[in-house]
Formats: structure tokens, C-alpha cells, sequence
């Protein structure tokens, strides 16, 4: 019916046109003329009729659209202080009253027009539902509302523009409470002199000035670099379009000409909240966030939402021994409050968490020996049965208990220590975990959004080489006297793990650590036997590495389905990672496997591309150089799709920033 009516005035000049030319042929030719005359008089009468036709639709519509209103008359509708507009269901308009004529179309006329640019070309469907729908025309702000009647639908025009931009205003000018740190002052206080030093204090502080005041906001120096700031909403949002470049402009700061030491800090942002007292609870909670993950970026927390950007410079070690010996302290106090003590680490345990658990038995089970001490391991999953056999071997098998029996020992006064994760939903025994009341955790991963929140001591270092490292050094302070042989070789074993054999992520810590467990007797050839692998695990690792393929610096292998049916796939799949990055031009390595009916990734990389950012783009997390996810039940393929999404996101950011940094080092 709308089509007709578009189309109407053409068909009825097309009639005028044929007539004409009739017309003029009756002197040459009269059956021309009759032919002509003829077809211009029925398409007029066609066209006339449909046009009565229309008119009548149009009155039948109105008519239900009316008598579907109870109470209200067509002339009442006219009389309507809101805007009213009567479509068909198709949405060609029939009819309106003059409020919609003056206020809607500006004195247009719409008959017969659709109503889709009046409803901001919305779907009908959404404005039938009673709840209204926001709509925008030129200058004024509507909240639209429809309802059906016979063959059409009547909307319904509220004007609210003052109310909208009221309820703007308020939105945009919310407080938002930012804390911003400087991540590695200490280190220029170290390295550098105290001029290098102050100027490079000065050079951040400016930047910060200029950024806050291009906010419109206010800011006071809380403590030697450190700086709480307040700005709008409206403000968050420009620095959130511009991925907080304030970052990559601090970050091209040098201390000094022949300085190596990189200027990063840390933006904790607390948003969302009624008081700025919750604001700034959320921004030192975000920072705290921020810095366990390394640095270097800004974490907004609104309610229990955490955002993130940025954090693509290398983590810098911090030597806090002060807090390793506090730490070693509160331990002690928890361990003397309990009557059982469960050490327990990830799920299909590596070297780094068994490792780890040895070392927290060996020190509390020689030091309190009034304690009962047991580590819960799942032997069916973990990666170190080599391991493990060998301290069975040697008298240790009493020490270890499967999470099942260890169920059965928990009381109200039982301590879990966990190490090696801080998320409740990877460790070995989940059920364990929720059962205990008193938990502990010892953990070097960089921090995720869904961590333990509960421990009564949570000792979280994400600039230490693994978990060994960081119980070494508690070692140290609680009876440096308790490690043995085989607990110093399981120590070792771990950091040699997580730092591919001294090499990744290594700093002093972790070579006094080594020095430390080499004095206690690990011996280097006993551990080095520990990461032997069979001749079928080796063939499955090249077969990996050579069929990699490249893309943007970075190497992916996909395992076949052979490989997907051996035991030991995700150690092989962490180690073929491992050796991809010794090819040349290889910045990150990717191995794409299936583990217990699920298709995994293993990352790696030796820092230039943060792996950790592109395993949470999918679902998973880790380090820097060392990181992966699970994707569920999903085919090879379409994880080597997403992967190649995540490397493409994570590219374009770190290209951007790096782009930034040089056009302002040119400048």
C-alpha cells in the first residue's frame, strides 16, 4: 500500500504524458491516438481508485487508532499537548496532529513519508514494548512510545531535552579519583644522581600538571611520587579514547643521556561510587591491582569491575627484603595458630609449585615440629612425575596426600598455604580451598581481577622469577638451617623452570636465591636430570618447532592429533614454546594443543610482547614472557583464529604507543 502511494503522482503524470501524446497523433495517425487515449484513461482511473483506496486505509487506521484508546476521539488526538503520529505496520505515516507538524517536522509535511527517520531509524518493534526508546532530532531529545492498533501503530512523542541534558550533566561531571605512582623511584635514586634525579621528577610531575589540567581537573602531591588527583567522568572517558597517553609520554623520559632506566608509572582510578572517600578506596585498590601486574598502565575499578590499559614495559625488580622478612613474620604467627598445615599449588602442578610446597614443608615441618605438615598433590595431573618419583624413592612419599584424604583433615583451625597462583579457581583442590578458613598465599604471577581476597597473608611479588624464589627467601628468615639436600635441589629446580635455566626474568633475587640453595646442597647435574625428557616427548617437541608457522614475529604450532593423545602434551607443548624463541626474529611463540578434552595455549616470549595481555584477551593469563589460556572444547582452528585476533589487537597498541614515544622524542 506505501509503495502505491509513493509511486501515485509519477503514474498519474505518466497519464498526463499519454494523453498529450495522443493528442498530438490524431493528425497523423488515429489508431495511434485511440491506443494512447485509451491506456491513459485506464491507468488514470487505476490510480485514482487506488488513491480512494489509500484514503480509505488511511481513515480506517486513524479510526482504530482512535477507538483504541478508550475514552479518546479523534479530535482529542489533535488536541494532544505531545506529539502524535499514526503509522500503518508497515510505518508509512497516515496521519498526525499539529503538535507533531510544529515540533517534529518543522512544519513539513510527512503524509505518506516513512516514519523511520523520525524514530532515529530505529526497528519498529523496540517502541511497542511500553518502556519508551530514546530518540534524537536535531536538537531536541524524545522518549518515544507506541502502541498497536488495528492495521497501524500510534507514537507517541515526550519531549525531555532539559531533563536528558540534566541527567548528562550530572553524568559527565562525577568525580573520579585517580592515584598515580611513580613505578621505579628508588631505582633513579640508585642508579642515577641526585640531579639526574630531581629533573626527572620534575619532567614527570609537569606532565602530570599538563594532563590534569587539560582535564579540568585538580591535583596535590601526596608523597614523593606519588600524586592523588581529581577530574570528571567526561574526562575519564577522553583519556579512555586515547588509550591514556599519558603513559607513553612518561614513559619517554630518560633520567639521564646514558641512563638505561625507563620511566614508567601507575594510574589507580576509582569510579562510580556516591562519596569520594569510595572513589579513593577504588583508586588505591587499582593501583594496588596495577602494581601487581607489573606497572606501567592504568586500572580502572568501578564497584568490583576492573578495566586496563597499558603495561607494555618490561617489570622492573624491586628489592624488598624489608618485606620478605614482615612476611616470614605474620607467617610464623599463622603457623604457631594451627593444628594442621596443607601446602597446596596449581592445578597440573609444575616444578615451580611442587617445588615450592617442598620447600614450605621442609622449613615448617623441621622448624615447628609439633605440626602436621602435608603437601596435596594430584598425581594423576601433575607434570613433575619424574620428580616426585624420585623423592618417593628417597623417603618423602609419606609427605604428599591427594586432595581427597586432605578433605577429610580440615578443621577450623587448619592453614592452607598456596603457591605458585593466587586465583581460587586454578588451584589443585578447589573444594579444599573454600573448606579452609585460614589461607596463605605465595604467588610471583602478575595480579588477575579474580584472585584470592580472603588470605590472611598474601605475599605477591610479580617481579620475582617464580614461587621457589620467593620461599627461598622466607627460608632465610624463618630457619635458614631447614633445607636439605633434595628440598634445596626441588627449590632449585623451580627457579631453573620459570626462568628457562637463568635466562628470563631473572634479577639479583634470584641468582642470591640459587647461590643460597647451591650452599644447601642442591646439586646442578641432579637437577639439570630432572628436565630429561624420553625420545618420543623430544621427536613430539621438534615435530612442533618445525612445523611452526610465522606471523607478525611471532611463531604458532598446532599439535596433531597424535601428539593431542600423549599424557604429557602440556609439558611438551611449554617446551616446544620455549625453543621457538631461540629462532631468529621471534618475539613470542605460540603452541596450540588439546589437554583433557580442551584446547590450551602455551605462550612465551623474551619480553618485547607482553604474552600475559594477549592470553587475557582470551580468557587466561600469566607473565610477561610466560602465560596461557584455556578455551574450552572449541576445534584447533578457530583457537589459532582468536589467537591471531588477540596478536593483531595487542600489535596495534604496542605500534601505537611506540609510534607516540618517537614523534614526541622528535619533538
Amino acid at each position: 500500500m506505501r509503495r502505491r502511494f509513493y509511486i501515485q503522482p509519477h503514474c498519474l503524470v505518466f497519464s498526463a504524458v499519454l494523453i498529450a501524446l495522443g493528442l498530438t497523433a490524431k493528425r497523423y495517425d488515429h489508431n495511434v491516438f485511440v491506443f494512447d487515449i485509451t491506456l491513459a484513461s485506464l491507468s488514470a482511473v487505476f490510480f485514482i481508485a487506488m488513491a480512494f483506496r489509500y484514503r480509505g486505509h488511511v481513515r480506517r487506521t486513524v479510526k482504530a487508532a482512535v477507538s483504541g484508546i478508550k475514552g479518546i476521539n479523534k479530535s482529542y488526538l489533535e488536541k494532544f499537548s505531545v506529539p502524535v503520529v499514526v503509522t500503518g505496520k508497515h510505518g508509512d505515516i497516515l496521519w498526525y496532529n499539529t503538535k507533531f507538524r510544529e515540533s517534529v517536522t518543522n512544519g513539513a509535511d510527512c503524509s505518506g513519508d516513512p516514519i523511520a527517520p523520525y524514530i532515529s531509524e530505529k526497528d519498529i518493534s523496540l517502541f511497542t514494548d511500553g518502556k519508551g526508546v530514546d530518540v534524537d532530532l536535531g536538537e531536541h531529545s524524545y522518549t518515544v512510545l507506541a502502541s498497536d492498533v488495528d492495521d497501524g501503530i500510534v507514537f507517541y512523542y515526550v519531549d525531555d531535552t532539559e531533563y536528558k541534558k540534566t541527567a548528562k550533566l550530572y553524568i559527565d561531571t562525577r568525580p573520579v579519583v585517580a592515584t598515580i605512582s611513580l613505578d621505579n623511584r628508588d631505582d633513579f635514586e640508585r642508579n642515577s644522581s641526585d640531579d639526574d634525579v630531581t629533573l626527572a621528577l620534575i619532567r614527570v610531575e609537569t606532565i602530570i600538571k599538563k594532563w590534569v589540567v587539560s582535564c579540568g581537573g585538580v591535583y596535590s602531591k601526596s608523597s614523593a611520587g606519588r600524586y592523588k588527583v581529581i577530574i570528571s567522568e567526561k574526562s575519564l572517558c577522553t583519556a579512555i579514547s586515547d588509550k591514556f597517553s599519558l603513559l607513553d609520554r612518561v614513559r619517554s623520559i630518560g633520567v639521564s643521556d646514558s641512563s638505561q632506566i625507563v620511566t614508567t608509572i601507575s594510574l589507580g582510578i576509582g569510579r562510580g561510587s556516591d562519596s569520594l572517600a569510595e572513589c579513593e578506596k577504588r583508586s588505591l585498590d587499582a593501583l594496588d591491582m596495577a602494581f601487581g601486574r607489573g606497572g606501567d598502565q592504568a586500572v580502572i575499578k568501578d564497584s568490583d569491575d576492573y578495566e586496563f590499559f597499558g603495561g607494555v614495559a618490561k617489570g622492573v625488580e624491586k628489592h624488598e627484603k624489608v618485606k620478605a622478612r614482615v612476611i616470614a613474620k605474620s607467617l610464623t604467627e599463622k603457623i604457631n595458630e594451627s593444628d594442621n598445615i596443607f601446602v597446596m599449588g596449581h592445578q597440573t602442578s609444575d616444578l615451580d609449585a611442587v617445588g615450592a610446597a617442598v620447600g614450605m614443608w621442609s622449613v615448617i615441618s623441621k622448624t615447628f615440629k609439633d605440626h602436621r605438615v602435608k603437601i596435596v598433590v594430584n598425581q594423576e595431573t601433575t607434570l613433575t612425575g619424574l620428580f616426585l618419583k624420585r623423592l618417593f624413592e628417597n623417603g618423602y612419599k609419606n609427605v604428599f596426600v591427594d586432595p581427597a584424604d586432605a578433605r577429610k583433615q580440615v578443621n577450623d583451625r587448619t592453614l592452607l598455604i598456596i603457591v605458585d597462583t593466587h586465583s581460587p579457581t586454578f588451584v589443585e583442590d578447589p573444594e579444599l580451598y573454600e573448606m579452609c578458613k585460614n589461607v596463605v598465599v605465595i604467588d610471583h604471577h602478575r595480579m588477575m581481577v579474580n584472585h584470592i581476597s580472603n588470605a590472611c597473608v598474601f605475599f605477591h611479588e610479580p617481579f620475582a622469577s617464580s614461587a621457589c624464589e620467593m620461599v627461598t627467601q622466607l627460608v632465610q628468615y624463618i630457619n635458614e638451617d631447614a633445607l636439605g639436600s633434595y628440598e634445596a635441589e626441588a627449590l632449585l629446580a623451580g627457579i631453573m623452570l620459570d626462568t628457562k635455566n637463568f635466562v628470563l626474568r631473572t634479577g639479583v633475587s634470584t641468582f642470591e636465591a640459587a647461590a643460597f640453595l647451591k650452599r644447601k646442597g642442591a646439586d646442578t647435574v641432579e637437577v639439570k636430570r630432572l628436565f630429561s625428557d624420553s625420545i618420543v616427548t623430544y621427536r613430539q617437541r621438534a615435530k612442533l618447532v618445525a612445523e611452526a608457522k610465522t606471523y607478525r614475529s611471532s611463531a604458532i604450532a598446532i599439535a596433531d592429533d597424535e601428539m593431542n593423545k600423549q599424557s604429557n602434551m602440556r609439558l611438551t607443548a611449554a617446551q616446544a614454546a620455549d625453543e621457538l624463541l631461540s629462532i631468529k626474529d621471534i618475539q613470542s611463540s605460540y603452541v596450540i594443543y588439546r589437554s583433557f578434552g580442551n584446547t590450551c595455549i602455551s605462550a612465551r616470549s623474551l619480553g618485547d610482547l607482553n604474552v600475559q595481555l594477549v592470553m587475557e584477551h582470551l580468557g587466561g593469563g600469566g607473565h610477561q614472557t610466560m602465560a596461557g589460556a584455556n578455551l574450552g572444547d572449541i576445534p584447533l582452528e578457530d583457537a589459532k583464529k582468536k589467537l591471531i585476533e588477540a596478536i593483531d589487537l595487542l600489535s596495534e597498541k604496542a605500534s601505537n604507543s611506540t609510534a607516540s614515544i618517537k614523534r614526541r622524542n622528535i619533538q
